[in-house]
């Protein structure tokens, strides 16, 4: 069933990951920033005395950048357990300044054996078409790009990466090969463009992270090119606007985001009521990927239904009951996943 629709969609093939990277690059999310020409950080520890019952402390980290000569400066939560082990760690992309947030459970992370850090997405760059603030700010002073510059997502995820660059520091702490990038909605999209450039990170999870993301644009009820470029034409690079109902004409599809983080792993989680990020069109773009991957994508061959969670291959996908929303639900199964393939 789900393969003969993706023939019928005549999806471009996949290719070699640097091809697909550069195609990414150039049509939708931009060129991405360049690493750091040096980058330090300062730690104030414990900014949240006995977390989580002393069995974490809460760091707040700056991290320290130079970029074009010039210094871009943005913090983030460090939570770390204090079992004196070294623990796997997520790096979540947030949408808020708070720890914990709402969307991101940490004591229940903590005790399922995970570090956890949170960066503030609005500390990078402001999510709106104002490009002369933060780093955004750095890139492009007089607040223009080219056609191929990189947009927010982009900037967003370069943020990830260097939040990664800390945990590198974190020997002793952490299982540094297994660190997993995610986030929601528009940080969904985020935290799967920074898993497919920064080979680093060994999973990267997209919660509901629909068009744009891991919803394929050629086959989809929800959200098209057209309306979220009429909302949120800054969040991608100026060339996917030649995409606004002409889904057609792209020489790429959202399968090769997902494919491009092979040979590791890709997780995506979707919403039964999400209609807008289409859980039907994130599954298609799953089975499209799978032939990237060594272990693919092990799937029943029909549309997901709600508590399937397809976990035996390197994409992982999974669908629970409700609304767009980045739920403990959604962290458990990702966790779930983790586990079974570290």
């Amino acid at each position: 069933m789900l393969l003969k629709i993706l023939d019928e969609l005549k999806l471009p093939p996949l290719l070699p990951r640097e091809e697909m990277l550069e195609i990414l690059q150039e049509e939708i999310y931009g060129y991405m920033p360049p690493k750091p020409e040096s980058i330090s950080f300062e730690v104030e520890e414990e900014v949240i005395p006995k977390f989580c019952a002393g069995k974490a402390v809460c760091n707040k980290v700056t991290a320290k950048c130079i970029v074009n000569g010039k210094e871009f400066s943005f913090p983030f939560f460090a939570n770390l357990p204090t079992d004196n082990e070294k623990h796997p760690f997520f790096i979540h992309v947030n949408f808020r300044d708070l720890n914990p947030d709402r969307y991101m459970p940490t004591e229940e992370i903590i005790d399922n054996g995970f570090a956890v850090f949170s960066v503030y997405y609005n500390d990078i760059t402001s999510d709106d078409g104002d490009f002369t603030n933060g780093f955004a700010g750095i890139l492009f002073p007089d607040g223009k790009r080219s056609s191929t510059a990189p947009g927010k997502i982009a900037i967003w995820a370069w943020a990830a990466s260097r939040v990664m660059d800390y945990a590198q520091t974190l020997t002793d702490k952490l299982l540094v090969d297994c660190g997993t990038v995610c986030g929601h909605s528009r940080l969904g999209k985020t935290a799967l463009v920074a898993g497919a450039f920064d080979e680093r990170f060994k999973f990267a999870y997209s919660n509901d992270s629909g068009c744009s993301g891991a919803s394929l644009a050629r086959w989809t009820r929800g959200e098209t090119v057209k309306e979220i470029t009429d909302r949120f034409p800054f969040w991608f690079c100026e060339n996917y606007n030649k995409y606004r109902d002409n889904e057609s004409a792209m020489p790429f599809d959202q399968h090769y985001l997902i494919a491009s983080i092979a040979p590791r792993h890709a997780v995506i989680g979707s919403a039964s009521e999400d209609l807008w990020a289409d859980p039907h069109s994130e599954m298609l773009s799953c089975v499209a990927a799978s032939p990237a991957f060594k272990n693919g994508f092990k799937y029943e061959n029909r549309y997901p239904e709600i508590n399937d969670m397809f976990f035996e291959g390197d994409i992982g996908y999974h669908m629970r009951k409700g609304l767009h929303y980045f739920s403990r639900e959604d962290w458990n199964k990702l966790i779930q996943y983790i586990n079974i393939h570290r």
